[in-house]
């Protein structure tokens, strides 16, 4: 028999078999029972799960896989108990006003996901509240991809598919010992990740399964330091036993992420009044309340060119700042943005009108992006007009 994955040859491979592992086109798979008796010992607590016994909340499972939409589990966690809060169903969460909706989200990021996840849980609760129970019927619903279907149809109704997310992508490409380098080969792997349920307690317990899968990720097979010696399926990993575990999967060199420029203006009124414009619904922040500017450009702003997009109206005369400039660093890009800063008596009907809104300072009923939130803080720290 060929050597495969770095086996160390057919003693090795009946050895592999008769711990648990099996056969799928030619690959040894690991033993779904080795998993799951680790994860039964040591599986996360998390306040989306299900404890032992209990049948899983398909809309706490949903709303959690949209919030964990790259972001960490310790950042999702204060967001979903606050939104469990004010939303204890998806009834509830359909009834809110989006800017409810926002503001509650704001600093999550993406947040598409946000508007998504209203518009999901006003079909879902027009179809009488209860969510499709298979991957093609979740398919159907707004923000809902691949990945989230398939974790949803797992988790919440027992579907035995394997959802495919950074955690499980790591561990099958270590346990393949697949060198092809992202993210090219993501589809390779996503492929061989699916074949990792094909022994029947797998399929037994699909939602085990998925979640076990995910902590395996986790808490063992991390991204820098993998601790092997502690990991329920080494024997079966080829990349354990090649000793290349710590650098898969591998990663094709990163292009340069461009830089983009963009002015916001901070005005204030005597009373404690922000000035704060609704960005359209399309593109980056879609429609979060933000501080007034131009379109981000790919070139710096001058002063001149900056001022031409000011606020005004009608026998304004803002006296304007130039207070610094903040940086932000989005998924493709990262934005660097001129911030200036006014203090006017009182806002004009028609600036409001024609600008938007006025926002109390520390009212957190407006939904304020990370990014505004930094060039508000970077307005107020200047006291220039202390």
């Amino acid at each position: 028999m060929a050597r495969r994955g770095g086996s160390t040859g057919v003693g090795a491979f009946f050895r592999l078999l008769a711990g648990g592992g099996f056969v799928i086109n030619g690959s040894v798979l690991p033993s779904a029972a080795d998993l799951l008796r680790w994860y039964d010992r040591h599986r996360r607590i998390l306040p989306w799960r299900a404890l032992p016994g209990q049948s899983a909340d398909a809309y706490r499972v949903w709303l959690s896989e949209i919030m964990l939409q790259q972001t960490t589990v310790t950042a999702v966690m204060p967001y979903f108990e606050r939104f469990l809060a004010a939303f204890p169903d998806v009834g509830a969460l359909a009834r809110a006003p989006q800017d409810r909706v926002m503001a509650l989200w704001a600093g999550l990021g993406y947040y598409a996901r946000a508007r998504n996840l209203h518009a999901c849980a006003q079909v879902v609760a027009a179809s009488g509240g209860r969510f499709p129970d298979t991957v093609e019927g979740l398919l159907e619903l707004p923000g809902i991809g691949a990945y989230t279907a398939a974790a949803i149809a797992a988790i919440a109704f027992g579907r035995p598919v394997v959802p495919v997310d950074g955690n499980v992508e790591r561990v099958t490409t270590r346990l393949f010992a697949l060198t092809d380098p992202l993210p090219a080969a993501r589809k390779a792997i996503a492929r061989r990740a699916m074949t990792l349920n094909g022994d029947a307690l797998a399929r037994a317990r699909p939602s085990d399964f998925a979640q076990a899968l995910f902590d395996l990720g986790a808490g063992i097979c991390t991204p820098r330091t993998p601790a092997c010696v502690l990991c329920p399926w080494r024997e079966t990993c080829a990349a354990n036993r090649q000793g290349i575990a710590a650098t898969l999967p591998r990663r094709a060199a990163k292009p340069v992420r461009p830089v983009r420029y963009g002015v916001h203006f901070y005005m204030v009124d005597s009373a404690g009044g922000l000035l704060l414009v609704r960005r359209p619904e399309k593109g980056l922040l879609g429609g979060m309340m933000g501080l007034p500017g131009p379109v981000w450009r790919d070139a710096p702003w001058s002063d001149t060119e900056a001022m031409a997009h000011a606020p005004t109206a009608s026998r304004l005369r803002p006296q304007w700042h130039k207070v610094g400039q903040v940086k932000h660093v989005f998924t493709h890009f990262t934005l660097l943005v001129d911030v200036y800063a006014a203090c006017v008596q009182s806002f004009p009907n028609s600036l409001v009108a024609a600008e938007g809104m006025v926002h109390r300072t520390g009212d957190d009923e407006v939904a304020l992006p990370s990014l505004m939130r930094k060039c508000i803080s970077l307005a107020q720290s200047a006291h220039v007009f202390d």
